[in-house]
């Protein structure tokens, strides 16, 4: 492992979590990419550490689901396979339609302006993947605070958070961007009109969309980043 880790300023964090943000953030950015090998020595060096907080960090990230200890490799960065990347957005549909269909019940009207600005902000956005993606996260995040419920909001973060070992958004793809924000725009017109049920389809809806394009990028090789830029 060669790569440069290079994040946020995070010193004056405790050393594990400040570790455990370095590695996440490589891992979010695609520094880090699925089937990396994770050598405590190597990400010590890399980040400035001792190998206590670097070990710390792995635990609570293979906690999470981002990395994986396999027997021959060892420590990597984890992979979702077919089965589960199927079992993820199964469990985003479900979820997410759920958080939907709370925040049509409970969401106060600054919520569901805020919701209705970060619709207008992803259309402006459109054209720019990193911003689109970041606008998206956003709009998800929004979302799920509008269910006022705390569990499902911890869980659907932890879920979210995963999709990060899918690869580049789905977003990257003009048609399915602008399809994103008509799906946007229908559920957070269902959760303005106080309808639960049609909350709940839209989002539904939505998470097929995604699920059908990510599964159709699966079989399509990936390249880090910058490997495209030229077109």
């Amino acid at each position: 492992m060669s790569k440069t880790i290079k994040p946020a300023n995070h010193d004056a964090l405790p050393l594990g979590e400040r570790a455990y943000r370095h590695i996440r953030e490589a891992i979010q950015s695609g520094r880090l990419m699925p089937g990396d090998r994770l050598r405590e020595v190597d990400l010590a060096k890399m980040i400035g550490l001792s190998r206590t907080p670097i070990r710390e960090a792995l635990a609570r990230l293979e906690a999470e689901g981002l990395v994986m200890h396999d027997s021959i490799r060892g420590i990597m960065v984890a992979e979702l396979d077919y089965s589960m990347i199927t079992e993820l957005y199964f469990m985003r549909e479900v979820l997410e339609g759920t958080a939907a269909r709370l925040a049509a019940q409970h969401a106060s009207s600054v919520e569901i302006s805020i919701l209705e600005d970060l619709c207008d902000e992803y259309e402006a956005a459109i054209g720019d993947e990193t911003t689109l993606s970041l606008r998206n996260r956003q709009f998800h995040d929004t979302l799920y605070r509008c269910s006022h419920n705390r569990y499902l909001i911890n869980i659907l973060t932890i879920l979210h958070d995963t999709l990060m070992l899918l690869g580049p958004s789905t977003l990257r793809d003009p048609a399915r961007a602008k399809e994103t924000l008509a799906e946007h725009r229908a559920v957070v017109q269902a959760i303005k009109d106080r309808d639960p049920d049609t909350a709940e389809a839209a989002l539904r809806e939505h998470i097929h969309g995604a699920q059908k394009l990510r599964l159709q990028q699966l079989f399509t090789p990936r390249r880090r980043p910058g490997a495209d830029a030229a077109g």
